[in-house]
């Protein structure tokens, strides 16, 4: 972020001052580690004789010596480069990390079995004796391995399987997975289960032909000499890579809809369900809200097995899942390091909230882009909510038809789209007329915010003689399958919205007149409805992601109980700093700052600048900053930055750097002492932050437009000049390429952190903060940032590094300030500090690294 441009006032200073709030998030810094490829070769099957080669990556923990382990699994479909960005950052946060291709996936041999205890489960096994044997990992006191499994989807499922059959395993973080894979391919909202469920065709669909995948050629599968992979067998144009004889299950299910007993064997041999009692380690689900293959039902159930057995249990629901949404990366990543740092490293500092969910919180006014809070309960309530409330529905019998051949289809959502397919979620709702029954609540004279799944009684009744629909009394042994919906109906004839655009099958079996009721669990949602707007629940006869009847029937349906059950939970609470008092306060903080401005114009220009320092880029006198608790964050701190130095802020996790940072930037206020950039005293708005440029916490892009729009709507927002912002230096800089082009969701981790860098160079400013730059690059991207560092500050500039990668310090900075618990240990030029030490002048006397000094300075060498 970077604060550039005039002094604004008004309308402007409040986008300034908006902007700075909302950007100023969590960035987790992912510093330098060395990945190594790995082939493990294991051996699984029922008799241990199938002998299988995992393609795997071993990332050592950033800070060196022995670290707990983390094993991240990848997603259906996927392979071990799925997760890689993920794992650097976790590296980067001081944990050994192992990824792997899955059998059947990437460049791994063997077949798919769906995460089964005969065959990815023993894999995984093998995978922690082999890091047991590494000198990089923690060892408990029995000599195990200190270990976490976190994933998503297929990847969370085995991390609930492995904890279940290996108790070396200490923590899991499963996201949007599985609890019963029957359940969640043939769900049954009336609670009737899987082998009366109504078939998820399209999903199944997606998630065994993703198993169809072919691998990439290469050293573990063979290639051909052109390099191109063999050509397919007539078993792997059938099935794909999945074991044959469950390729054969699902041909049996796709082509009649319905489950086998069989099928539903199968499918809960790999799932959670099938090891009650079993999964005893501390467990944190994090699933989606915009999830229709594996909805938040699945996460309860898990909650309720691991809960059952005493172990500690979170529960998350996010903005996110198979069906799209933000995903938020970045939030999950500090959930995840937060609990493996609690249950992995000891950190009995890290809190565990049991239940959080992700609301929108509107929308920022200055940036006008969506912001997300996390409302967060002391007890995670369950599905049903810590309490219930009654809505009353009203509305006649009503008529509905199942078309021949159940086409056309009413529509909820789209499966895979944003999730398999990789591009923003797709959430319709369509229902065709004729197929669809509605009943309604009265508008609502409060807000409502239901929290889990609502429930009402449906009473369904076939239409023909002796009730069978025309169906030759087919519906009669089969019964009626209905999709129930809950939408948001608003007042005036505005459309109705289907919260994430989700559905519940339920089939309602009849009695021999023909007629029959139903308790339907309607999908689970976090979702608020406003005063005036009523809550409808739909039934209709098809929906497009589902298997229905191809008989064509026609069936009464109408409310056997005239209420909707609704749960709430009064006790989540949304953070305080959201917009229920930003949205105005921060305008009214502004008309007030800008009153100030006006009648104290003259003494605060005389006060707040000091023109003996008018060459100076950077002065720190005194500065403290203390955390609600009175601990502080930044005790006294002082020291000079001179023109043309490239400084390096060096200090452990909490020594006060980035709070320092922030405070240069007038983000945040201190609490005494003082920072003049120019001989300005610097405060929120001041006119000298337009020569600072800085990339603080991570770069906030909008992830649709293009990486070069990105750099020209940035600069556009300051206000200033076009000819002044020198793209075509910033754009080198970036070194994108035609990436430059592309969407920036598009982007890698180290893309992001290239234009972010290209970013706070527009307008080439006299003083550049950068916080963590190298996170991300690979070793020649850090040589020539470095040179470019170097090069800047040459032409009469200043740099400021914040960096945990002690060696590149050394190579680029001129100068180093250390901190430890918030003040100052030393500062002076590297060339000094590497002198003293190498002649015994600090009483170290252990060598010339910057490394060895450092870790001497701050009392933490070994």
């Amino acid at each position: 972020m970077k604060l550039a441009g005039k002094p604004v006032a008004g309308i402007t200073l409040v986008t300034v001052l908006v902007a700075a709030v909302i950007t100023w998030v969590l960035w987790p810094s992912a510093q330098g580690t060395h990945p190594r490829e790995q082939s493990v070769t294991v051996l699984d099957g029922p008799r241990d004789d199938q002998q299988v080669t995992l393609d795997a990556t071993f990332f050592p923990p950033a800070g060196g010596g022995r670290a707990p382990a983390v094993l991240l699994a990848h997603g259906f479909g996927g392979s071990k480069e799925s997760v890689r960005e993920a794992a650097v950052r976790l590296a980067g946060e001081g944990y050994a990390v192992l990824t792997w291709s899955a059998r059947g996936f990437g460049r791994s041999t063997g077949q798919i079995a769906l995460n089964s205890p005969d065959y990815e489960v023993k894999d995984v096994r093998q995978l922690l004796d082999w890091l047991a044997r590494r000198p990089e990992v923690s060892l408990d006191a029995a000599g195990d391995p200190k270990v976490g499994v976190a994933g998503g989807s297929y990847g969370g499922a085995i991390a609930l399987m492995a904890a279940a059959y290996d108790n070396r395993i200490d923590a899991i973080v499963p996201q949007i997975t599985w609890h019963d894979l029957a359940d969640a391919l043939f769900p049954e909202a009336g609670g009737r289960g899987p082998l009366n469920g109504v078939f998820k065709r399209m999903w199944a669909g997606l998630f065994f032909s993703r198993g169809g995948t072919s691998p990439a050629p290469g050293p573990l599968r063979g290639a051909t000499p052109t390099g191109e992979a063999p050509p397919a067998s007539a078993q792997e144009v059938r099935c794909g890579r999945f074991l044959p004889e469950l390729c054969d299950v699902y041909q049996r299910i796709a082509e009649t809809g319905r489950a086998t007993p069989e099928a539903i064997e199968t499918l809960r041999r790999s799932s959670p369900v099938s090891v009650p009692g079993r999964i005893k380690v501390p467990t944190l689900l994090l699933q989606g809200t915009r999830d229709s293959l594996f909805p938040l039902g699945q996460a309860d159930a898990n909650a309720r097995a691991v809960a059952a057995t005493g172990a500690p249990v979170a529960v998350a629901w996010f903005d996110g899942g198979h069906d799209g949404g933000d995903g938020e990366a970045d939030w999950i990543h500090e959930r995840t390091t937060a609990w493996f740092a609690r249950y992995l490293k000891g950190d009995a500092g890290q809190a565990t909230v049991p239940f959080t969910v992700t609301r929108d919180g509107g929308r920022d006014p200055g940036t006008r882009r969506p912001v997300q809070l996390h409302a967060t309960a002391p007890a995670y309530p369950g599905l049903y909510g810590a309490a219930t409330t009654q809505v009353a529905l009203t509305g006649p019998a009503q008529p509905v038809a199942n078309p021949p051949g159940g086409s056309p289809s009413s529509i909820s959502s789209v499966p895979g789209f944003g999730g398999l397919g990789g591009s923003p979620g797709v959430s319709l709702s369509t229902e065709m007329a004729g197929q669809s029954a509605h009943f309604d609540s009265a508008p609502l004279t409060a807000p409502l915010q239901v929290t889990g799944s609502s429930t009402v009684r449906v009473r369904v009744r076939a239409e023909g003689t002796g009730g069978t629909g025309g169906t030759g009394g087919k519906v009669s042994e089969e019964g009626v399958t209905l999709f129930a919906k809950l939408y948001d109906a608003g007042p005036g004839g505005q459309a109705p919205i289907l919260p994430d655009g989700l559905v519940a099958p339920v089939r309602v079996a009849l009695s021999p007149d023909g007629t029959g009721e139903a308790t339907v669990a309607l999908p689970a949602v976090d979702h608020r409805f406003d005063a005036g707007h009523r809550l409808r629940v739909a039934f209709t006869t098809t929906d497009l992601g589902y298997s229905t009847p191809a008989a064509p029937a026609v069936y009464q349906v109408e409310l056997a109980a005239p209420t909707l059950t609704v749960p709430v939970d009064a006790a989540l609470r949304t953070p305080q700093n959201g917009p229920s008092w930003w949205t105005w306060a921060l305008p009214a903080a502004a008309v007030v700052a800008a009153a100030v401005l006006l009648l104290t114009g003259r003494r605060r220009r005389r006060t707040d600048h000091d023109p003996s320092l008018a060459d100076v880029p950077l002065r720190i006198d005194g500065l403290t900053k203390a955390y609600r608790n009175g601990e502080r964050a930044v005790d006294d701190l002082s020291f000079t930055v001179e023109r043309g130095q490239v400084l390096g802020l060096l200090g452990p996790n909490g020594a006060g750097k980035t709070t320092t940072m922030r405070m240069m930037m007038g983000l945040i206020h201190p609490d005494a002492g003082e920072i003049r950039i120019f001989g300005h005293r610097i405060s929120p708005g001041a006119a000298v932050l337009s020569r600072l440029g800085s990339f603080v916490e991570g770069p906030g892009f909008l992830p649709h437009l293009t990486g070069r729009a990105n750099l020209e709507l940035y600069w556009k927002a300051t206000g200033r000049p076009e000819h002044d912002a020198h793209f075509a230096e910033a754009l080198e800089i970036a070194g994108l390429g035609a990436a430059l082009d592309r969407a920036v969701r598009t982007y890698s981790q180290g893309m992001r952190q290239r234009l972010a860098i290209a970013q706070a160079m527009l307008g080439l400013p006299d003083l550049l903060v950068l916080d963590e730059p190298a996170n991300g690059l690979d070793p020649p991207q850090i040589r020539e940032m470095r040179e470019v560092l170097i090069a800047y500050a040459a032409r009469g500039r200043t740099v400021i590094v914040s960096s945990h990668l002690l060696a590149e310090v050394e190579q680029t900075c001129s100068h180093v300030v250390v901190m430890r618990r918030g003040r100052l240990v030393t500062a002076g030029p590297v060339r000094d500090l590497l002198g003293e030490h190498t002649s015994g002048g600090s009483g170290g006397g252990s060598g010339s690294r910057l490394e060895d000094v450092f870790l001497d300075l701050i009392g933490e060498k070994a």
